[in-house]
């Protein structure tokens, strides 16, 4: 049994534990919230491998790159790619809300206000990328200031040349062992997906969706619109790559993402799959990926846009192209500052309401209505952050070299 249980791809068994979970939530949903600890177990044994898995394979791939020049290309081309398909997913749902108008005559009677957190100030988002105890971000699973770090720890190690090459070669070790134990998680991934959704869908049940079915319905268009227009695209046309390849080669990411809604959670899948079903270079997928999970959000930016517009629509405020330019540089700057964690960016976007007007009231009562259903609203975005950093990391291989044509061009292995 277990040889058959291994001999069916990964992305099969996940799938059929998504719609067997989404079953069990809607038909038995005491059952569904009975599992809730098993989804609370694997997203717990993943979690677990973060800081390991970002630390060694960040100061592994640095290592292995020649030169210090070339690291900085990476990080350029990182950056550009990152701040493009923000910028992208931003339009695409300002443009989707202003012409479907999900938010006139919305009735939010019924709707709890809620109380909001202010977002990251840009200085304290700055100061918090540097480590006072580098051990202490480690232990509180600080995954930006751990980048940080390991990115100086890296470079120190291929300054010092010879001196510095068996640290290297240690680190190299301990990252493969690190993914070794990915696979080993991985077998357990359909289970705990199983329990993920039974517990979403037990908790909230389908029918919530029904009263914001409108933009529940523009938010996956949007995203989806996003993964396979914008995001697969720019990996035809800046990395000249086969689109349909690295959508294959992905799709075990994207379904931890979607039932996880966890961007951080999904990163030891995303090494994995972008190291042996994409051929990228442990140099590219030690840096670009990490980095993605703490300041690349392309579905929180689609979001954000949309409900930045929907609200607007809700209480009759005016949009003008100020009011646009503001909505897309704030929701910018939330994106990279909202926690890799469910719905967390709901709590972050009094700063791009303020800015078009809106009241502190007006904001707590639509994060209120949002908020008993954005659960389902949160697992495709997920879905899209991580596919997002995939495609960075996939386009950055291609035009710095470090990628393996011949494993990418290759059906996956699963």
């Amino acid at each position: 049994m277990i040889r058959i249980w291994t001999g069916i791809p990964l992305w099969q068994r996940v799938f059929v534990a998504l719609v067997l979970g989404m079953l069990l939530g809607v038909f038995w949903p005491a059952a569904g919230l009975a599992i809730d600890w098993l989804g609370e177990l694997f997203v717990r044994l993943i979690r677990m491998l973060i800081i390991p898995l970002v630390f060694t394979t960040l100061i592994a791939g640095i290592v292995s790159l020649d030169s210090i020049r070339k690291l900085g290309r990476i990080g350029l081309l990182t950056v550009g790619v990152y701040l493009l398909t923000t910028l992208i997913a931003i339009a695409i749902g300002v443009i989707l809300a202003t012409l479907f108008k999900p938010g006139t005559g919305v009735d939010f009677g019924g709707s709890e206000a809620m109380v909001l957190q202010s977002a990251m100030t840009l200085e304290e988002r700055l100061l918090g990328i540097i480590p006072v105890n580098p051990v202490a971000a480690m232990a509180e699973g600080d995954v930006l200031p751990v980048i940080f770090f390991a990115l100086i720890f890296g470079v120190g190690l291929l300054m010092a040349g010879e001196k510095g090459e068996l640290a290297g070669k240690v680190f190299q070790s301990l990252a493969d062992g690190v993914l070794q134990i990915t696979h080993i998680i991985m077998e357990v991934a359909p289970f705990g997906v199983l329990a993920l959704i039974a517990t979403a869908v037990a908790e909230r049940g389908l029918a919530s969706l029904v009263s914001i079915l409108e933009l529940a319905v523009l938010v996956y268009v949007g995203c989806l619109l996003h993964i396979f227009l914008v995001q697969a695209g720019l990996v035809r046309l800046l990395a000249g790559l086969s689109a349909v390849k690295f959508m294959k080669g992905i799709v075990d990411a994207q379904l931890v993402a979607f039932s996880s809604a966890l961007s951080s959670a999904t990163l030891p899948v995303s090494m994995t799959v972008a190291r042996e079903n994409l051929g990228i270079k442990p140099s590219v997928a030690g840096s670009v990926l990490p980095l993605g999970v703490t300041v690349n959000m392309d579905g929180t930016a689609l979001y954000v846009g949309i409900l930045s517009v929907f609200g607007a629509q809700a209480f009759g405020v005016e949009l003008g192209f100020t009011e646009y330019l503001l909505i897309t540089l704030t929701t910018t700057l939330v994106s990279i500052g909202a926690a890799s964690v469910p719905s967390a960016v709901l709590f972050l976007i009094a700063t791009v309401f303020s800015g078009i007007g809106m009241t502190t009231e007006q904001t707590a009562i639509i994060v209120g209505f949002i908020l008993p259903f954005d659960r389902f609203l949160d697992m495709i975005r997920t879905a899209v952050n991580v596919t997002g950093d995939l495609a960075a990391a996939t386009i950055v291989a291609r035009r710095t070299g470090e990628i393996d044509l011949a494993v990418y061009e290759a059906e996956p292995e699963r």
